[in-house]
């Protein structure tokens, strides 16, 4: 019987410390989320190029044949337009959530004439937008999110060193910027 007991008091003052250890841990770990690095990067609704990972630490990118843009966006007051074109052999969008849930993706085979066109919005901001659809998102793609604040990461492929110069063009110049229509409209 002591034996029993002796066991179950170390089991519960284990567990104790266990849970003393994580919540003390918890600021440490919740600082380092991917949302957090990427705000950590700059400016909202602008993409930041991931540098090599043999750059520096932090956010960077780890994949020899793939360059790679950030963009943090928060659309609380209004919808974000996401554009990118360029001739590249392959790129891919994600849209994720503050909580790194992925929301939405895309990529060069899978959008109209391989030109990457979205327009995100949470659901009262894409109910005004489809009422009276503006001229220069007609061919959009139209993403609903509940969560205001996430980001997006825009990669391309860079299978040789000549793909370079057309990859940090397309990167370059992709846009993640608010939605001009918006400021006309009340959201």
């Amino acid at each position: 019987m002591l034996k029993v007991l002796f066991a179950v008091l170390t089991g519960l003052f284990g567990a104790a410390l266990l849970h003393l250890v994580i919540i003390l841990s918890l600021p440490y770990f919740s600082e380092r989320d991917a949302y957090t690095r990427v705000l950590a990067e700059g400016s909202r609704h602008i993409f930041h190029r991931l540098p090599d990972a043999r750059d520096r630490a932090g956010l960077v990118q780890d994949d020899p044949l793939m360059e790679a843009s950030v963009c943090a966006y928060d659309i609380s007051e209004g919808p974000v337009r996401i554009f990118a074109q360029g001739n590249v052999p392959f790129w891919s969008m994600a849209i994720f959530d503050a909580a790194s849930n992925e929301v939405f993706s895309i990529n060069d085979r899978t959008a109209a004439a391989g030109i990457l066109d979205v327009v995100l919005a949470t659901p009262v901001q894409l109910t005004v937008l489809r009422k009276t659809l503006p001229e220069a998102i007609s061919q959009s793609i139209l993403v609903e999110t509940q969560q205001a604040d996430g980001y997006v990461v825009l990669r391309t492929m860079v299978p040789q060193p000549s793909f370079a110069p057309a990859a940090g063009t397309f990167l370059s110049e992709a846009v993640c910027a608010p939605f001009e229509w918006r400021r006309r409209q009340q959201f």
